[in-house]
């Protein structure tokens, strides 16, 4: 549903491109991992992490970056793992930074933007990334609980 609603609300942000493209399908993909839980279980995390470093990355490698890429990957992002730190997560401190770090700004963009009444884009810096930082910290430990149970 998250996928779907972002796709249709921003697909103005393709500028010229006439397709999704690769990329862009790669990072929906991401957005609709909850519903596969049942058949990748926690592995999902894993596919999370590598489908969010291969959409960029293709995307540079192909020309094919556009505004609804920059938007689609961190509210691709917000959804899984969101989702994954309420489901999976037991440490009360990476599920509040998992909200502080998406959650938090997904609703103040959102918030920005219907008071402008224009699709307000979400500030990136280019040394300062949270999100980033709490998607590592949060991938780290399903690395190590995966190698963990593996043993």
């Amino acid at each position: 549903m998250t996928s779907w609603m972002m796709t249709v609300s921003h697909l103005g942000l393709l500028e010229k491109h006439d397709d999704l493209g690769l990329p862009n399908l790669i990072t929906l993909f991401r957005a609709n991992l909850p519903a596969l839980e049942n058949r990748l279980g926690r592995a999902g995390a894993l596919l999370a992490l590598g489908t969010d470093l291969l959409d960029g990355k293709l995307a540079r490698a192909t020309h094919a970056e556009t505004t609804f890429g920059k938007q689609a990957d961190f509210l691709a992002d917000t959804a899984f793992w969101t989702w994954y730190t309420v489901r999976h997560e037991t440490s009360r401190r990476a599920r509040a930074l998992t909200l502080a770090a998406w959650a938090a700004p997904v609703a103040g963009i959102t918030v920005a933007s219907f008071l402008q009444g224009r699709l307000v884009e979400i500030p990136r810096s280019r040394w300062l990334r949270p999100s980033a930082a709490v998607e590592i910290l949060i991938g780290a430990r399903v690395i190590v609980r995966l190698f963990r149970s593996v043993r």
